[in-house]
């Protein structure tokens, strides 16, 4: 029985690869890809829209080597640096709820 953290490790590369398999390149993430992915799989921080100009950042961001495509490596830098937001998030929650005791 896998333990919760090895099946979010298997989502987290099988969700990779969903993306990756849709067109070009099936080991790198473009541009189009990526906004896909981020509409379906992280729709509470989207808020449904994807803002262009910040999208072209975290892009370029992310894209260690230039070639406008994000490989596993880098979508793994983006899952560490999201799961870090939320972990700044729920702190700052928590200081605020202990706060109000």
């Amino acid at each position: 029985m896998e333990t919760p953290l090895e099946e979010a490790l298997e989502v987290m590369v099988a969700t990779f690869y969903k993306y990756s398999c849709k067109e070009g390149d099936k080991l790198k993430i473009n541009k189009a890809e990526m906004r896909e992915l981020l509409l379906n799989e992280l729709p509470v921080f989207v808020k449904g829209k994807i803002d262009e100009r910040g999208f072209e950042y975290l892009m370029k961001k992310l894209d260690e080597n230039g070639d406008e495509e994000l490989d596993f490596q880098e979508y793994a830098v983006f899952l560490a640096l999201t799961a870090s937001l939320c972990d700044e998030f729920f702190q700052e929650c928590s200081d605020v709820s202990n706060r109000k005791m």
